[in-house]
This record gives C-alpha cells, structure tokens and sequence, in this order.
C-alpha cells in the first residue's frame, strides 16, 4: 500500500516541478511603497562575506568550548525524544548536571530561566545535535538573519530543496517498513505542502503575516536590514515546518501586530517547538508545557506561563512546609538526645532510638529549602526637576529622502517629565524615527522640535551592545566609562544593581550571554543620569525577572518614558498612554493595551478571511 502511494507522489512531484517553474515569474510589483525605514545593512558584499564569517568562527568557537553529554533513554524510532544523564559545560563552567531533556511531539514547550544559565546553549547543542537525537528527527533552530543576496523575499523562503530531498529519503526508507505507515503518510502530508502549487500561497501568507507587503515580498534580500533579514529566516523555518523547532527569541525582531500573528501561528504547531522567550504574554499563547532551568536541572511543568507560576508556587509551598516540619523534629529530637542521652537506662534507650531515627531520616534524604531566584533591583538615579514643556513638537512633517513618502505629516505635541507612553504601530510606521526626532539624530522635514537646554535623554536600542568594548570586563568598561568614580568597590555595587555579580563582573564581556550584555548597556546608561528615557525594545535578550526589575525602575524613576516595546507585559506595567503610529500621524489610543492586542487580532482574522 505505502509503495502504491508513493508512485502516486513521485509523479505529482514531477508536475509540481513544472508548476514551481512557472510560479518563479515576478508577480506586478506596482504595489503602495513600503514605508519601512532605511535599511542599515547595504549592499556591501565584501562586508557581509566578513561579518558571516565572523558569525561562523563565534559559533564553531562557541561549539568548541562546549561539551555536551547524554544518553537517548527513547526508542529510536519515537517521534518522542528523551534523553537521560544530560550534562553541559561551556568554557568549563558546568551548565547543566545530570538531568534529563524529555520533548514529545505535539507538545510546544517554553523554555525559562535566568540570564546566563545556558537556555541559548541547550538549545544551540540540541541544534547541532550535540544531544543524541535520532536522524529521522528534522530541526530547524533559527540562529540568525539570511544572508543578503539577490534572491527576493519570497524565493528565499521556498527555496527548501535540501529539505524536500531529505524528506523524500526518509520516505523512502519508511515505504518499506509496514508499521511505519501513519509515520509515512505525515511525510508525504509535509512533502505535499512544499510542492510548488501550493508553496507559492503558503510562503506569502507567512511573509505577510510577519509584515512584509506583497511589493516587499519581490525585493532583493540584500536590499534589507538585518532585521528584516531575520524575519524572512523566521518565515523559512515556519514554511518548513520541521519536526522539531526551536525558536531563541523569535519576537525580538518583530513589531506588535507580527507579534500577535506569530503568536496565533505557533498555536497551531503540531510537532516538537521549542521557544525561549521572555514575553508572559506570548508564552501564555503558545506554550502547552513549561522547562524551567533553575540550579543546572530541568524542571518541567504543564501548561502555559501563568499556570507554571501557579504550580510552581504551590509545590514550593508544600516543599517548605515539609522542610519547615522536617527541620522542627530534627531540632526536637536533637534536644532530646543531649538532654536525655546520659540520664536514666530507660531515658538513655529512649534518646538513642530517637539518634536511629534521625539518622534514617537523614539518610533517606532530607526536604531542600527553597532557593529562590535572586531578585533584582534596577535602578535609575534621581534627575532633578525642569519646567515643562521639556520638548515641543510644532508642526513637523518628516521623510527620508525627496523619493520617499512622508512617515510623518504635521505632529503637534509636548512631553515632560511626568510622561509615561507607549509607541505602537506596524513596521515602517516610524516609532524609532519619532525616538530619533526627539533625540536630533534626526533633523524634521518641517515645522520644529524645541528641547529645553539642560534636558539630558538616554536613549536605549537594541544596537546598543555594539558599543560595548568586548576584551574589557564590565568593571573596566564602566571604570572606563565613568572615570569620575575611582574606587572599584563602588562601581562593583553600581554593577551589582543590575544583576551581574562576582565573575561576571570581571569576565571578558564577549563571554557573557546577550542578557547580561544588555544589563552592562542598562548600568551604562542610568550613569548618564538622564531626565527622560527614550527606550526602543529595551526587553530583547532580558530574562523575565529582569524585565520585572526594568519595570519596578521605570515606575519609580521621576523623569519622563518613552517605550517602543512588542513585550505587552511591560506596556502594561509602565504606560500611562498609549500612542498608535500609523498612517502619516501618531493618535491617542483610549483603552489598555490588551485592548489594543484584542484589536490587532481581529485586524489579522480579517486579513486572513480576506486573502
């Protein structure tokens, strides 16, 4: 029966071919002019070849230095994966000890813990198969942007031969094997989806959901910024749709209404997804179970993000009650003993039956007082007071170039420092643009920008890292930085406030994860002392606790806030308004935001039923 099928696939397969042939004509690219920004990353070949190189040595060094051990404890067969006795160092620094990584299919798991505790890392040896996953297993660990090149958007995307090849071999192999026949008919479901007439549909609804324009889905990919770049390697790996996906912060690049597409996309994955994000929101969307990596294990839970904290409350509750109570008879027993062991015969037998006891108890393993994760406290120094208005907007109109249309037409308004808002709006609306105005790193078409003469902005963006000198230690960058402080204990408290502690103080910070390098950039910053806070996706790369931190900061800080952010969470917790870029113009949105995201929603449920 399967060999029967798969003659009936071979010969569809050679239609398909014909069919991606005729699908590979431009469609009219006549479309309405995406407003995007100018890309950053040119057409410089030279320089892309040398950054890609780079990115290759940084990784096969970072595969060098990290050793992974494990032992596959699932049928080789299983679509199920368990591995036993897992074990990981990087650098020599022990990550992971003696645990065990337990992924099933059909299930989406969220992967959580500190910055620097090696969530990147796991994911990064499961990607390179450093960890013994069966070859029939296909993972697609998305680690970085395409590369630039004169393919478009959209070819880029379908461009999945090496995939179909493999897949087919697979297929092949199973056609033989009677039992494997559900195995073979979901190949052949996969095989079906990337034959051309139906993959040319499927590859621009992703790209569209993820923000690209149908004139931007024909553009050459060197023609984009790194960014975008990102976004079309996210496509990829949801048009390929592997057997196991692993995802590093996929929303890092996206504004919040892909958000919010991606979000309803990943919900409906049926094989292995394995995310790390640092969004409550998105992993309470996506997630059907939970893998805390918490003091070198992984601990598992079911259910979404919200359900993980109420388990976890719950088991360390009880825990410390049985600690508290264990702890209770210990401390008895042992007053018993020294009070009574050399008494009376009777109190003696008494008080060494009490010394057996204790013992068993000890050596059947006492209950471990809860650890909990250390909390943080950012924290941005006073910045004194300055009469409103701090910064006037009067009557600016803004474009690029003479070429390009307008991202802003006629804005009128003021900021202090008692406001508190939140730029929304698709990609290409101009949120950082608006951010870049108001620092005068850009100069307005029209109209003017008055800024008051002693105000001091600190501007956070997700570049930021690139400044950081990466042979120097976060010690001696910010002792560099700030010569004006000249004891190194007060700067390792300063550095403290921002969740990086004894080594990580006085490594290298090319060592560091990408969360503790955005903790240096914070520290960086509020040294500056400003009185109003531009920050531009200040949540990428930090850890849920830390951004739980950012925010406590932020409320408590008396200047004013600016915040571009797709993290709803933290939109909620420090916003007191919320502005919609859109359209040539900003506009005061009236409700919350999570009325805003059941908008979004409902904008792409519509776009969805009309495509």
């Amino acid at each position: 029966m399967p060999s029967d099928l798969a003659k009936k696939k071979a010969a569809k397969k050679k239609e398909a071919a014909k069919a991606r042939q005729r699908s590979k004509k431009p469609e009219d690219a006549n479309e309405e002019n995406d407003q995007a920004e100018p890309q950053e990353n040119g057409a410089d070949s030279n320089g892309v070849a040398n950054l890609t190189k780079e990115l290759d040595e940084f990784e096969l060094r970072k595969t060098e230095a990290r050793a992974v051990t494990g032992v596959l404890a699932s049928h080789p067969n299983s679509t199920d994966v368990h591995i036993s006795s897992l074990s990981l160092t990087f650098h020599g620094q022990e990550l992971l000890s003696d645990t065990s990584l337990e992924l099933n299919s059909g299930r989406r798991y969220g992967l959580i813990g500190l910055n620097g505790t090696g969530k990147s890392m796991l994911l990064s040896a499961i990607g390179h198969r450093e960890v013994p996953i069966p070859e029939h297993i296909d993972i697609y660990h998305l680690t970085r942007e395409m590369a630039p090149s004169d393919k478009t958007a959209l070819q880029c995307v379908m461009e999945v031969d090496e995939q179909r090849i493999m897949l087919e071999k697979e297929a092949e192999r199973l056609a033989h094997e009677d039992s494997e026949c559900e195995k073979l008919m979901e190949l052949y479901e996969r095989l079906e989806e990337l034959d051309a007439d139906k993959a040319q549909m499927r590859a621009s609804r992703i790209l569209h959901g993820l923000g690209f324009s149908p004139a931007m889905q024909q553009k050459k990919l060197r023609d984009f910024s790194g960014g975008w770049r990102m976004r079309v390697a996210l496509a990829r790996a949801l048009f390929i749709k592997p057997f196991m996906l692993l995802l590093d912060e996929p929303t890092n690049h996206l504004d919040l209404d892909a958000c919010v597409w991606l979000e309803e996309e990943l919900k409906s994955f049926k094989r292995i997804l394995v995310l790390i994000s640092h969004s409550q929101d998105f992993l309470n969307g996506v997630c059907t179970n939970i893998i805390h990596l918490h003091q070198r294990k992984l601990k598992y839970y079911t259910g979404n993000y919200d359900q993980y904290v109420k388990t976890r409350e719950e088991l360390e509750e009880n825990q410390m009650k049985r600690f508290n109570w264990e702890q209770d008879q210990i401390a008895h027993m042992k007053n018993y003993i020294a009070r009574f062991g050399h008494g009376s015969a009777k109190l003696a037998r008494q008080a060494q039956s009490k010394e057996k006891t204790l013992q068993k108890m000890v050596a059947s393993g006492l209950t471990e007082k809860v650890v909990n994760d250390k909390t943080l406290s950012f924290y941005f120094p006073p910045c004194g007071k300055i009469p409103p208005p701090v910064i006037m907007v009067q009557n600016v109109s803004f474009k690029y170039s003479d070429n390009t249309p307008h991202i802003y037409k006629n804005l009128e308004f003021g900021i202090d420092l008692d406001t508190r808002v939140a730029l929304v709006g698709p990609n290409g609306a101009g949120k950082s643009t608006l951010l870049k105005l108001l620092m005068g790193e850009l100069l307005p078409t029209d109209g003017m920008i008055r800024k008051h003469s002693h105000v001091k902005i600190g501007r956070y963006h997700q570049h930021l890292t690139e400044q950081l000198e990466l042979d120097l230690s976060p010690l001696e960058y910010m002792m560099k930085c700030y010569p004006e402080i000249k004891e190194k204990e007060e700067m390792r408290k300063i550095i403290g406030r921002y969740g990086l502690t004894g080594k990580q103080q006085v490594s290298p910070i090319r060592n560091l994860s990408d969360g503790q390098k955005c903790r240096v950039c914070f520290a960086w910053l509020a040294w500056q002392n400003p009185h109003m806070l531009f920050l531009d996706e200040p949540t990428n790369h930090l850890d849920i606790e830390t951004i739980d931190a950012l925010a406590d900061a932020i409320n408590e800080f008396e200047g004013g806030m600016m915040l571009v952010s797709h993290d709803f969470r933290l939109i909620q917790q420090v916003a007191q308004e919320i502005w919609v870029c859109e359209k040539q113009t900003i506009t005061k949105w009236n409700r919350d935001i999570l009325a805003y995201k059941e908008h979004l929603k409902s904008k792409i449920e519509k776009q969805a039923h009309d495509i």
